[in-house]
């Protein structure tokens, strides 16, 4: 079994989809302050960072040159600050590459990691009960972000664009996070596990870095386009020559596509073929009850609605995202 393969309960799938849940993370957390420090990262970040102005939740990654990811990252904008959420296991090469590409004169870098946690708030059922619970900000719509000052430290909050795996996101002080969750769980919002996260995560197409990412992967490998990920019109940063000439000119050679399975059993491997040729590998999966779905990178003349053989067994080539499937239909 792989550190990205999970199980949940049927019974788990509509809270996880129609409920309200909130789970706790100590996530990769930097802070970029100074007076160029807007400019310097939307030269870094493939989503566009000044289109949506100040309060802004903006997802996107950080590329090497040639336009593989190294990290991707939620970036919550203030109006003095920046804040990026990323893996943990990214801390180490995204301190690296901000260190390097950011001059400390306009955007001084402060590592968070150690005091910050985050809460991920998953479930239709999320705004509403935000909005009547007793945070004392609320931003005012998707993809929106406030920073309050609280006693003990601030704390950031944003609800989450569309497509999204979450629904809203809480950053701040371990402390401040603390706090936050108890009022949360006034609120309504029931205690979820970093499974329920994962399935998420998984259900909305989503890639993970250290699954889906890896340093060969390229923006619109990983579904970039549709999750709003890149920008084609903000102007340079480093990869974008790849990026565009990808969009532009061509296409890449694999997509993020959907695999489900109907038969229970153990997978054999992580190969996926279509015929005698391998086209893919299984990177995350999740197994309903007896059955299972998992996200690949395939090659793209394999088609939606294909039959291969994934990790040793018959499986369907699905449309991303598993969320726009009726419950019925992903464990059947």
């Amino acid at each position: 079994m792989s550190e990205f393969d999970y199980s949940l309960d049927p019974a788990r799938l509509s809270v996880v989809r129609d409920g309200a849940l909130v789970v706790p993370t100590a996530p990769a957390v930097f802070r970029v302050a100074g007076p160029g420090a807007l400019d310097c990262l939307q030269g870094l970040l493939t989503g566009d960072l000044v289109k949506p102005g100040d309060d802004s939740l903006v997802y996107g990654a950080l590329l090497t040159p040639k336009g593989m990811i190294v990290v991707d990252a939620w970036v919550l904008r203030g109006q003095n600050e920046l804040l990026l959420v990323m893996p943990a296991r990214a801390r180490e090469a995204a301190a690296a590459l901000l260190q390097r590409s950011l001059p400390p004169r306009l955007a001084q870098i402060t590592d968070l990691t150690d005091d910050y946690r985050a809460l991920w708030a998953v479930g239709a059922g999320v705004y509403s009960l935000i909005l009547r619970s007793s945070l004392d900000a609320v931003p005012d719509g998707a993809g929106r972000a406030v920073r309050h000052d609280t006693l003990t430290g601030p704390l950031w909050l944003a609800l989450a664009p569309e497509l999204a795996p979450f629904r809203a996101l809480a950053v701040g002080p371990a402390g401040v996070i603390d706090a936050t969750e108890a009022k949360l769980a006034d609120s309504g919002l029931l205690p979820g596990s970093a499974e329920d996260l994962e399935a998420a995560r998984i259900l909305s197409g989503w890639p993970a870095l250290g699954a889906e990412i890896d340093e060969r992967t390229l923006p619109q490998e990983v579904r970039y386009d549709e999750l709003g990920g890149v920008s084609y019109t903000k102007g340079c940063y480093t990869g974008q020559e790849t990026v565009a000439r990808v969009h532009f000119r061509g296409h890449p050679n694999r997509e993020l596509r959907g695999l489900r399975w109907s038969e229970p059993g153990p997978l054999e491997s992580r190969t996926i073929l279509n015929g005698e040729r391998e086209v893919g590998t299984v990177r995350s999966t999740l197994t309903i009850g007896d059955f299972r779905l998992g996200l690949a990178p395939i090659r793209r003349e394999v088609q939606v609605g294909d039959e291969v053989a994934a990790a040793g067994r018959p499986a369907v080539v699905t449309a991303l995202p598993f969320a726009a499937l009726e419950p019925e239909r992903l464990t059947s």
